[in-house]
């Protein structure tokens, strides 16, 4: 009998599980749907890179939609379940509210694990994935997208003009470099050849000019300066050109705990990196978190009866992770500026709906009323 019963609220839970995953993992991609479509019209990108950039991202999107869609899909399906008095029934025969938890546990436990899972492995691997994806389309697009005779402007701070491009040669000949880097000083820069030079290692494009020279003119138009060259080389900034692209050593969001915790214990590091790991390192750990105490918390607001049941769920559950996500980035956002240690601003938001969550949930296992207690208690002071 519990067992079909069990099976029955786990059924409930995990069809708008679904659906509230599916949605709002759609309503994130379509976020970047603007940077996708640029790439596929205007830098020519593959429909298989995309796809496989899409791919990349979900591990991140999902790390933050799959407690959501938990919470709000417990919150509808006890909700549904209280309205038609499928709760009541349950009660009568002998069925407690501790023993309608344990499906409920059962998703936040699934959840979870997929949620560790990602967040320790996925989401870092996917990300340094990603950006190996980028600077290999950044890489194909600098000299794909270069054409002679029309002036390129996809890299910061300079405009790339070429006077002929040798058919299935790497090189190009007549070149002019427009220089825009240094404020109030113009370079112009005249080459014969020019070649496009990527370093994977490094994440770098450079540019290679061979016998040009430079020409500098004041801001003031009053000075002039010429340097002739055999060889020249210009770091290209393809922020512009595709997307911003970190550093060549992987970032905090791209290292796993073990990656996290080897990089802070190197010496000469500076603080406020150091407070940037470790808050990486404790929301690894918290964020998943939120699939077990949002079940907790789910389930004695989901079972007060109400007619919406599907528009009280959204309602509520939207509230209730809005304020988590508000207390934790005001949390990690003390704890970036060294008011409070990480583990504190991190775990603060995590404690406070934990025993939020225990709380209601002990109050509605005892089916304990705090506005008849503050009667009886105000009518014994009188």
């Amino acid at each position: 009998m519990r067992k079909i019963i069990n099976r029955y609220i786990f059924k409930e839970i995990a069809y708008p599980f679904i659906i509230i995953l599916f949605i709002l993992t759609f309503v994130l991609l379509m976020g970047k749907i603007l940077q996708i479509m640029d790439l596929v019209i205007n830098k020519g990108v593959s429909v298989f890179s995309i796809a496989k950039i899409i791919i990349f991202l979900l591990p991140s999107f999902m790390l933050f939609t799959v407690p959501i869609a938990l919470l709000i899909a417990i919150l509808i399906a006890m909700g549904r379940l209280s309205a038609d008095n499928e709760i009541t029934a349950l009660k009568t025969s002998g069925i407690s509210l501790l023993q309608m938890y344990y499906p409920v546990a059962l998703v936040s436990l699934i959840t979870f694990a997929f949620c560790i899972f990602t967040s320790y492995f996925l989401v870092p691997q996917c990300n340094f994935a990603t950006k190996r994806l980028l600077f290999n389309i950044v890489q194909q697009n600098a000299s794909i997208g270069i054409k002679e005779k029309v002036f390129n402007s996809d890299f910061k701070g300079f405009l790339l003009y070429a006077e002929k491009i040798p058919d299935k040669q790497n090189y190009m000949e007549g070149v002019i470099v427009s220089d825009n880097r240094i404020i109030g000083e113009q370079n112009t820069i005249l080459a014969k050849k020019a070649f496009l030079v990527s370093d994977p290692e490094s994440m770098t494009v450079k540019l290679t000019l061979e016998d040009g020279s430079i020409h500098t003119v004041s801001s003031d138009l009053k000075k002039y300066r010429k340097i002739d060259f055999k060889s020249y080389d210009i770091n290209l900034d393809l922020s512009t050109a595709l997307a911003n692209l970190d550093e060549s050593s992987k970032s905090s969001t791209e290292m796993t705990v073990r990656e996290l915790l080897a990089r802070m214990k190197k010496p000469g590091l500076d603080p406020a990196a150091v407070r940037e790991l470790a808050i990486e390192v404790h929301k690894k750990f918290t964020i998943p978190l939120s699939c077990i105490f949002f079940g907790l918390l789910a389930l004695p607001l989901g079972i007060r009866s109400h007619r919406s049941v599907k528009s009280r769920g959204f309602a509520v559950g939207l509230i209730v992770v809005s304020l988590y996500y508000l207390l934790r980035i005001g949390g990690e956002a003390l704890a970036e500026t060294g008011y409070i240690s990480p583990a504190v601003g991190v775990w603060t938001p995590s404690f406070i709906f934990a025993l939020l969550g225990i709380s209601l949930f002990y109050i509605a296992h005892g089916e304990i009323s705090l506005f008849q207690k503050v009667n009886v208690f105000s009518m014994r002071k009188k």
